[in-house]
């Protein structure tokens, strides 16, 4: 039987297989044929934790041919084992923007598992949550300064008590008079005051105290000098109805002109099929007459 095909790497499995929870992929992948014989054996690397009943044994199609499953076989070996890990990790930030958390975050993390597997992770940006830890008030002083010109007297009932600035309330806090003689229109002087009153208030808010970083880290781990099962799941390859192969033409020693060429039609349920058992009736016919 000859191989046709070389070994599929993991990584290329991946890229052509739909994912599923649980699933298992194979290591390798080997086709062989044969004359009429196709075959294709399916390899898998299990720890012996992992359970071998998920191994897929269903019926599959390829270049036309519909292969079933023959046959599993197992071997116990000593290798090295890789899985799929991932990491959590948490991290204190004083800030909650995304672009400065990536920032402060290393692209990978070297991690050794409780299991003894090692390898080294890749940040997975989608993952990455940032959580606010708790809130606290503070408060603002505000102030204002009114001038109150041309007063009769130094009287703080001619000053108002509060003033509106910026939305807020604020309440006098303090005054400072400015005495002036001014000429009172007819010769003589007056006495007037200035007033320079310093208005006061607070304001509060909220603000977050802190921030909770949390991302993940995914990848592959390895461990060496771990029992490996290895399984080889077997399937043999038949044609199936909407395809047409033509098989070598049988030729005979006497060029015997009743030779045929054993086709194989697919379409519908019509199956014809001429063999060399009809070559050797009719030889065997006519070697009687």
């Amino acid at each position: 039987m000859k191989k046709l095909a070389i070994t599929l790497c993991v990584a290329t499995m991946l890229a052509t297989t739909a994912f599923a929870t649980n699933a298992i992929y194979p290591t390798s992948v080997e086709e062989f044929t044969g004359g009429e014989e196709y075959r294709i054996h399916k390899t898998y690397q299990l720890s012996r934790t992992d359970d071998p009943a998920l191994i897929p044994t269903d019926d599959f199609e390829r270049n036309g041919l519909t292969y079933t499953l023959l046959d599993v076989t197992r071997t116990d070996t000593v290798g090295v084992d890789v899985i799929q890990h991932t990491e959590s990790v948490t991290q204190a930030s004083s800030t909650n923007n995304t672009d400065t958390v990536l920032t402060q975050l290393s692209p990978t993390l070297d991690v050794t598992t409780q299991d003894g597997y090692v390898g080294t992770l890749a940040l997975d940006v989608d993952s990455v949550e940032i959580a606010t830890d708790g809130y606290a008030t503070g408060s603002r002083d505000h102030s204002a300064t009114r001038t109150y010109p041309n007063l009769s007297d130094s009287d703080l009932s001619l000053i108002p008590k509060s003033v509106e600035e910026d939305g807020r309330t604020l309440d006098l806090a303090d005054i400072q008079w400015e005495e002036s003689l001014q000429s009172d229109g007819i010769g003589g002087t007056v006495t007037r005051y200035t007033a320079t009153a310093t208005y006061t208030g607070t304001s509060t808010y909220q603000y977050a105290t802190g921030y909770t970083v949390t991302a993940n880290y995914t990848g592959e781990v390895a461990k060496t000098d771990v029992d490996i099962v290895e399984y080889t799941a077997m399937f043999g390859g038949t044609v199936t109805a909407e395809e047409v192969v033509e098989l070598p033409e049988i030729v005979a020693s006497d060029d015997d002109s009743s030779n045929n060429i054993l086709y194989i039609v697919g379409g519908g349920a019509t199956v014809l099929i001429l063999g060399y058992g009809v070559y050797l009736l009719i030889k065997r016919k006519r070697g009687t007459t």
